[in-house]
């Protein structure tokens, strides 16, 4: 397995994650760079040959368009989040696909901002729901290479990003409440649904948004 990172403060972690599997690359990509994520394909088509699948694990925006009222969101804030959390899967995907040559299976993460409001989550909700749109509209182009385009749809997750978004604690209570489970997801069951997806035990979903969030989004008032 190939893993990536973002800047010097990331390396670290994710270098101890990959020194417990064999055979494993560590390399940066900063989606920001195109030469870096040119670099970062070539590295891992040295090594082995081809792909089998990429997990596309990226958001980001401006602490302070996580803040206030979606309405005064800046130009830069709007394209810095759309670029970083949205067109970097269109932008990975075509590297990806040219290292495809049997076939394979794309993964992206969402979250339910993308369709709902979600407060503080702002400018990211329409990320992600370009996201959402990006993995259909991929699904439909990579289809005739064999190469399916999923995402999951997470319930909320006390992750280090996470944390970006004002209020966690009091969203997290709210939704581990009112879930059919009457929990919050585990960050392990994401994990479980992504291993499906990439296997052969998904070969007939593409295109599809899963949600992984105890039941959240069927909820009414």
């Amino acid at each position: 397995m190939a893993f990536t990172y973002q800047g010097e403060r990331l390396k670290e972690n994710v270098e101890k994650l990959a020194s417990e599997l064999p055979d494993s690359l560590v390399l940066p990509c900063d989606v920001t760079n195109q030469s870096e994520v040119d670099a970062a394909f070539e590295a891992v088509g040295r090594k082995y040959g081809k792909l089998d699948f990429l997990i596309h694990s990226i958001a980001f925006a401006p602490r302070e368009a996580l803040e206030g009222e979606f309405v005064t969101t800046t130009r830069e804030a709007f394209l810095t989040a759309l670029e970083i959390s949205a067109f970097s899967l269109t932008q990975l995907a075509l590297g990806a696909s040219l290292l495809m040559k049997d076939g394979g299976s794309i993964l992206t993460m969402s979250y339910y901002g993308a369709e709902k409001v979600v407060m503080n989550y702002n400018v990211m909700g329409v990320a992600k729901a370009a996201l959402e749109a990006s993995t259909r509209y991929l699904a439909a182009d990579l289809g005739k290479q064999n190469i399916r385009v999923n995402a999951i749809s997470a319930g909320p997750i006390n992750t280090l990003s996470a944390r970006g978004v004002k209020n966690m604690g009091s969203l997290l209570t709210y939704v581990g409440e009112r879930s059919p489970l009457k929990r919050n997801v585990k960050a392990s069951e994401v994990g479980n649904t992504a291993l499906f997806l990439v296997s052969d035990l998904a070969s007939g979903i593409t295109g599809e948004t899963i949600y992984v969030d105890c039941g959240y989004n069927i909820m009414g008032v």
